[in-house]
């Protein structure tokens, strides 16, 4: 196993993009760490060849493959999240929107569990967005949906997030962009195989319609994440 050097703040950071999976198998990409992004080991022995971690800035947990250890710098202070007013959040919005808008005009394709440029999945493309203003959403779609504050469809605001859902349990997210538009990664069975603009309406093209057929609500984002998870 790789050696690590001990850390008194308990974190490191990671110095390239990391995969991270959903088990020890390492078979089914889970989310993905940026460069910079802090986590805590949370095995000591590898388990098939991965460790379980924890990511600090959403408090997700996932799987590392050992020979990854190795893109691992110790954290001289742990993260510490940054609170945010709504005001604040406000004067966000325009950069997230536009981290968005900048996205969709590279070459990409839906990538579940994708969080880093230039391949993404819906939760991750809202995540990487509102993070470019250090501000942290939860990872998945029904975890923001959560998080934000649900409001009428007909007080929806440009930055904005819209959830979408089958059987009552969300699982598609997007972000509203004004005017009956939103931008959102959606994938191949439903969707346009990344990043694209859809119509919040019923009189959309048949993808359009298919996910406005599946609207389940608005979120208003109101702060940034804090995890209240403490480690040793």
């Amino acid at each position: 196993m790789v050696k690590l050097l001990k850390t008194d703040s308990g974190e490191y950071y990671t110095q390239v993009d990391l995969n991270l999976y959903d088990s020890p198998e390492g078979d089914r990409l889970a989310t993905q760490a940026a460069v910079g992004r802090h986590l805590q080991i949370l095995t000591s022995t590898p388990v098939n060849e991965a460790i379980e971690v924890r990511l600090c800035e959403d408090g997700y947990r996932a799987w590392l493959r050992k020979a990854d250890l190795a893109h691992l710098t110790p954290a001289v202070e742990k993260y510490q999240p940054k609170a945010f007013s709504r005001s604040e959040i406000v004067d966000c919005l325009p950069t997230a929107i536009a981290f968005t808008k900048a996205a969709l005009q590279q070459p990409n394709y839906y990538l579940w569990g994708g969080t880093v440029a230039p391949n993404y999945d819906c939760s991750g493309l809202m995540q990487a967005a509102f993070a470019a203003s250090d501000i942290w959403l939860p990872r998945d779609s029904y975890q923001q949906a959560d998080f934000t504050e649900r409001i009428p469809l007909a007080e929806i605001l440009p930055g904005d997030l819209i959830f979408f859902a089958k059987a009552s349990k969300v699982d598609h997210v997007a972000l509203y962009l004004g005017d009956g538009y939103y931008i959102h990664s959606s994938g191949v069975e439903m969707g346009r195989n990344g990043i694209g603009i859809d119509q919040l309406s019923e009189n959309g093209d048949e993808i359009s319609r298919a996910y406005y057929r599946q609207l389940w609500g608005v979120g208003r984002v109101m702060n940034s994440y804090r995890d209240s998870w403490i480690g040793d």
